[in-house]
């Protein structure tokens, strides 16, 4: 099943060179709401982050995150923008990671989401934000 649903998503998407390094790109059309991929990876307890760190962790609730360094997840090349194409939504049970299209996406449209203020303040912003949006700024 997690094979199947994997290659359906690359179908869909592929990872190529963008701003930001390497980033993740639609290869067919999505339309607002439509699913593009799930994030995937080892479910780790808020202590295991902290142990662990690394900068491919999604946070559930305060007690378990996602660890999607795994490249089977290749969700985890979607790069943060200030101006996004794409929302993560956690499902009821805050289990899985769903990124869904926030607008109309079109083919070869890098695929972006907003990391969230405290990502952004630690990680993004002492190095500047390298998104689409502010590099024109620049």
């Amino acid at each position: 099943m997690k094979f199947l649903l994997y290659c359906r998503a690359m179908e869909n998407v592929r990872v190529k060179k963008s701003s930001a390094g390497l980033g993740l790109f639609a290869n067919k059309q999505f339309k607002r709401g439509d699913l593009i991929i799930e994030y995937t990876g080892e479910t780790i307890s808020e202590e295991e982050v902290n142990r662990r760190g690394g900068k491919y962790l999604f946070e559930l609730n305060d007690d378990w995150a996602i660890d999607g360094k795994g490249r089977d997840n290749i969700a985890r090349y979607i790069n943060h923008s200030c101006k996004p194409n794409c929302y993560p939504e956690l499902n009821e049970e805050e289990t899985r990671v769903f990124i869904y299209a926030k607008k109309k996406i079109t083919p070869g449209e890098e695929l972006t989401y907003d990391y969230g203020k405290d990502y952004f303040d630690k990680i993004i912003k002492p190095v500047g934000c390298k998104c689409a949006n502010c590099a024109i700024r620049r």
